[in-house]
């Protein structure tokens, strides 16, 4: 999956759940990143309140809900940089996606 879909995903996504009011950036190492912001997603690479770091592959994992987001932050797959609530509050649109 390309970048950019998974960015178009993420955006329909945000607009369902309401939108987010802080930014959060998925950070997938030299695979790129995703920077999400309101109801918006692209692939910009911009500052953001709180950066996950991971790997695409884990990324579409726990957007298909394969993947468990404690598991995967227990186990060191998933790291969380800046304001952790914003990353407990993306539930709601993971379960979107």
């Amino acid at each position: 999956m390309e970048n950019s879909d998974i960015a178009i995903k993420m955006t329909e996504a945000l607009v369902k759940a309401g939108g987010t009011d802080k930014s959060v950036k998925f950070d997938f190492g030299d695979d790129g990143q995703i920077f999400a912001s309101g109801t918006e997603a692209n692939t910009e690479n911009n500052e953001a309140d709180c950066t996950i770091s991971l790997s695409k592959e884990d990324f579409v994992s726990l957007a298909e809900g394969n993947l468990d987001p404690m598991m995967a932050f227990m186990s060191g797959k998933l790291k969380v940089a800046g304001d952790m609530s914003v990353a407990m509050g993306l539930q709601t649109i993971f379960s979107n996606m």
